[in-house]
């Protein structure tokens, strides 16, 4: 099986993120939120509720949770996935650090 090549994407600055809200940003056409843990992690997810298309950049943040703030829908940042009785998920990307930059890993476009 052939393993798909990355792209290596610088998107933000961890300065620019807040604890608690989400940040919209646009990479090669896909629209992302973004969003700083307690913990110093990264999460980087669609910036689309599976339900009604919220911007989940735009939602209340707890833990690893946004809640759409269209419909309150629970989304993970780790997984994408939508929890409680709601069912659907968004897109999660692949976040790395390096010292404050952030960059999202994309596969490469054929």
């Amino acid at each position: 099986m052939k393993q798909l090549e990355k792209t290596r994407v610088l998107v933000a600055n961890k300065d620019v993120l807040v604890h608690g809200l989400g940040k919209q940003v646009i990479v090669n056409g896909h629209d992302l939120a973004l969003f700083l843990l307690e913990d110093g992690r990264v999460h980087a997810i669609e910036n689309r509720c599976p339900h009604k298309g919220g911007p989940l950049a735009d939602g209340i943040v707890s833990g690893e949770h946004v809640f759409c703030p269209l419909h309150d829908w629970k989304i993970s940042t780790a997984t994408g996935e939508a929890e409680g009785a709601d069912e659907g998920c968004v897109r999660v990307f692949e976040v790395e650090l390096e010292e404050k930059d952030i960059y999202i890993l994309l596969n490469k476009e054929c």
